[in-house]
């Protein structure tokens, strides 16, 4: 029988979009999977749209109160039983050969850690604004370090070969500390080069407000690294200018 996987979701007044979410798990090609939301209080019709949808693989837990994103995954990852462990957020999407073809070339390569390619959408339209961005490079502890590679929607890791790694709740760049203390314990993760994923840029996202977080940038290194003052604003800056690039590359 095929591993199980299990998929991680935050969901969060998420109603306009999260029945396109929905219908990209279902649709998957691999089928073995559990998929565990936890909704931070929405206050939206977010919790009834994800009921309406009777498939005994969804399981649904409503938080007692609001804890931010990272304190919703971790609740998800604690019930999670799956091999495998992806992440989706609640307004973004994958293809439906996603889940196969990631395990596929994970078992392929015989990896602990692997990524994809996705495209960069407009909110309302799901249509590509930029460039894809490109999963072309391994990706170790070392160059995670100066730009995060890693994004939930397009990576996979196997709990059996690394187990589970939470996230730091008192930190805006959560994301990038998990895969950071993952690639602690690993060499490497490796690239698949398809674009199996779509991500939503919204216009209110945290991730896409650079100048808002460089302080909580630094704060990964300082504070959840362990780095010196000079070390910190030396991988600070390499975040910045990678951040730039990575954003610049308009779809044409």
């Amino acid at each position: 029988m095929k591993d199980l996987v299990s998929i991680i979701t935050p969901s969060y007044n998420s109603a306009e979009f999260i029945e396109e979410t929905i219908h990209s798990v279902l649709n998957q090609t691999y089928e073995n999977w559990e998929w565990l939301i936890s909704d931070d209080r929405s206050k939206d019709d977010t919790v009834d749209l994800i009921r309406k949808y009777n498939d005994p693989r969804i399981k649904l837990h409503v938080l007692e109160k609001n804890g931010g994103a990272g304190n919703a995954r971790n609740k998800s990852l604690e019930r999670a039983e799956g091999r495998y462990i992806a992440f989706l957020d609640s307004d973004d999407f994958w293809y439906p050969e996603y889940l196969e073809e990631m395990i596929g070339f994970m078992d392929k390569n015989n990896a602990e850690l692997v990524y994809c390619n996705y495209s960069r959408c407009d909110e309302h339209t799901m249509e590509p604004i930029l460039k894809d961005f490109e999963a072309d490079k391994i990706v170790t502890f070392s160059n995670l370090l100066k730009t995060c590679r890693l994004a939930p929607v397009s990576t996979m890791y196997d709990t059996k070969r690394v187990g589970k790694f939470f996230f730091p709740v008192k930190s805006k760049r959560e994301d990038h500390v998990m895969w950071l203390n993952l690639l602690k314990k690993i060499p490497k993760g490796y690239p698949l080069n398809k674009t199996l994923a779509k991500y939503r840029m919204r216009e209110n996202s945290v991730s896409r407000k650079k100048k808002n977080i460089i302080r909580d940038q630094y704060l990964v290194y300082k504070d959840f690294m362990g780095f010196s003052v000079t070390k910190s604003l030396y991988y600070t800056a390499n975040w910045a200018f990678n951040g730039f690039l990575k954003y610049s590359k308009i779809f044409n």
